[in-house]
């Protein structure tokens, strides 16, 4: 099937007159080409989509492709370029205050499993005795054979070969191996997780106790769920409105801390394939972390600052209908 005509080039002073031409009202035209110019239009357009009047059909049903309704080309009223922009600039402080908890959960991570591991045997970053059995077996994927202990063995090393850290540098100058403690500050968040992940489940027991998470499976899907955001965080890519396809999973063991803690957030399926799910997560686990952090009121100030738009913010980030109150996050 033949690709569709790629769309004609328009420079900024045309592409601004194409969204009042739509009916979003751009309030300092001069203002709007340079923002255009400084951050993209099309980076832009992934934040006043969703001011697009929806398709409906002849019997009002809205038009769906991919299972999502279908936008038309006019703006709903009130749509506005200075507002948009404002979303725009609350996704970039939303990413930032995200990426500042998840480097907390790394290091925390990092530092856990180097001393967990680390007591049993300096080198068991090392040695398969500390992996699943189920792990260290070849499958098929793709249609060639794959290991997932060999892959990451293979991209550990990798990141340790690459790493300037004078840590590493030294160890390797001397001829020396690396203690785990030592190689994890090579290790990204991605392999760090990984490394969980493969572990036996008494080390993985050990792990999760220490950052207050009752069941271990449940701390591999969230350490998954954290990676991908981390790497959109990194990558400068929009989240405040992101969906994940399937919802993260919350802990049910009764008695238990965090089982408590989500209990009282009353979380339905909308919220958890949402950010303010993940949001939920990371706070459990930064204040585990560091008892004393205002991470939650930074975020919760930063959600009372989102401009008014024509469509509902607070539910595409997944925040409850009756809003949100400190006194959810705060014993």
């Amino acid at each position: 099937m033949p690709l569709s005509a790629v769309k004609p080039f328009m420079d900024y002073e045309e592409l601004i007159k194409l969204l009042d031409s739509r009916g979003m009202t751009v309030e300092d035209t001069t203002r709007a080409v340079r923002k255009v110019s400084q951050v993209g239009y099309y980076r832009l357009s992934g934040f006043w989509y969703p001011c697009r009047v929806i398709e409906r059909d002849e019997d009002g049903q809205v038009v769906k492709v991919n299972g999502k309704p279908k936008r038309k080309s006019q703006f709903l009223p009130n749509s506005s370029f200075n507002n948009t922009f404002l979303l725009y600039k609350f996704d970039k402080r939303l990413r930032l205050l995200l990426l500042d908890a998840i480097e907390r959960i790394e290091i925390h991570l990092r530092t856990i499993i180097a001393h967990e591991l680390g007591r049993q045997d300096p080198l068991a970053y090392q040695k398969q005795k500390f992996i699943n059995p189920s792990e260290l077996k070849n499958y098929y994927k793709g249609g060639r054979v794959r290991n997932s202990w060999i892959e990451w063995s293979t991209r550990q090393q990798s990141e340790l070969s690459r790493s300037k850290e004078d840590c590493i540098l030294w160890h390797t100058r001397n001829e020396k191996n690396l203690p785990i403690w030592v190689a994890v500050e090579a290790w990204s968040f991605g392999t760090v997780s990984k490394y969980f992940e493969l572990l036996k489940g008494s080390y993985q027991n050990k792990v999760a106790a220490k950052l207050g998470v009752s069941n271990s499976s449940l701390l591999v899907r969230w350490l998954q769920d954290l990676n991908t955001l981390r790497n959109r965080c990194a990558h400068h890519t929009r989240v405040w409105n992101q969906s994940q396809n399937n919802p993260i999973r919350i802990p049910t063991e009764q008695g238990k801390a965090d089982t408590e803690y989500f209990t009282s957030l009353n979380l339905d399926n909308k919220h958890k394939k949402k950010i303010y799910g993940l949001i939920t997560i990371i706070w459990y686990l930064v204040r585990n972390i560091g008892p004393n952090s205002d991470w939650i009121q930074h975020v919760l100030e930063e959600i009372e600052s989102i401009p008014d738009l024509p469509f509902d913010v607070m539910g595409a980030m997944g925040i409850p209908a009756n809003g949100l109150s400190i006194d959810l996050f705060i014993d």
